[in-house]
């Protein structure tokens, strides 16, 4: 059984924690208090807004965090990478982040990924393609 505390069924109906908490307190959404916090079963917050169980739950949310090593790399080569997959991301919002840390003595490169699937594979195929070059 799924079960939500206050503050989850707060943002997932938009309401403040108080006003939930009083609807717990005043018995019109039925809860489950553990310890110091109340516990709403999904099938309770389903039949207070009216709403089907499965709406009341929060839409999947997957997220990617890859870190790409390249050894062996020049200056000039993370030059033209950085430049090419910065370049892939500009003038579109794509939810994707990258970061570059570069170690120059010892010709390392880091590559930070972090993003959604599709986004992200989309980042490492670009990658993938420039170091085989």
């Amino acid at each position: 059984m799924e079960q939500y505390t206050v503050e989850q069924v707060a943002d997932l109906l938009g309401l403040h924690v108080k006003t939930v908490r009083n609807y717990v307190r005043d018995g019109r959404l039925p809860a489950v208090r553990i310890g110091r916090q109340y516990r709403i079963a999904r099938e309770d917050l389903a039949a207070f807004t009216g709403l089907p169980a499965v709406a009341a739950a929060r839409p999947r949310h997957a997220e990617v965090s890859a870190i790409v090593q390249i050894d062996g790399l020049g200056r000039r080569d993370l030059d033209r990478v950085s430049t090419m997959v910065m370049g892939s991301l500009s003038g579109r919002p794509n939810g994707v982040r990258v970061q570059f840390v570069y170690d120059e003595e010892r010709e390392h490169l880091k590559i930070v990924v972090l993003g959604g699937l599709e986004e992200s594979a989309q980042v490492l195929r670009i990658i993938d393609a420039l170091v085989r070059d």
